[in-house]
């Protein structure tokens, strides 16, 4: 599976946990996953790199809780392990 296609695989995954998903020009950084108005949204930098965009992504999902109870893609199991170790 390539890189774009993991990407939206985890925007899915993003979108079944009730995170509205926004792509925005925000600088190159990745985007990230904040709240408002109580809803948990995930920016998604339109002006990133393909492999930031994503490494933002699965490093913001993998500290939502409800994420273990869920079926992941093996495709992205590895990838998310990888990331929740690091954020440990």
């Amino acid at each position: 599976m390539d890189l774009q296609h993991k990407l939206e695989a985890a925007i899915d995954l993003a979108r079944k946990l009730d995170v509205t998903v926004r792509h925005a020009p925000l600088g190159g950084d990745g985007g990230g996953l904040c709240t408002v108005r109580g809803q948990r949204v995930l920016f998604i930098d339109s002006a990133a790199d393909l492999a930031t965009q994503y490494e933002r992504a699965l490093t913001d999902l993998v500290q939502i809780p409800e994420l273990n109870g869920m079926f992941i893609l093996p495709e992205l199991r590895e990838d998310f392990a990888r990331f929740q170790a690091e954020s440990e």
